[in-house]
């Protein structure tokens, strides 16, 4: 559940850039986003790694 809380955070912390960007059009903010959308994809890839070496090891066992 930690992995699960991680994404979570992440995306939270990302609530105020999105108010910026799409409500005042702050530019900056929408960089904030891109980058913050893009560490949200490379947690969810490596949580899907995780997830498949565990389905493998326990097919395995």
């Amino acid at each position: 559940m930690a992995r699960f809380d991680e994404v979570k955070n992440l995306v939270m912390s990302l609530e105020g850039d999105f108010e910026k960007f799409y409500e005042k059009n702050n530019q900056a903010a929408g960089t904030r986003v891109r980058k913050g959308m893009q560490d949200l994809k490379t947690l969810a890839q490596n949580i899907r790694s995780e997830v498949q070496d565990t389905k493998n090891k326990a097919e395995k066992a």
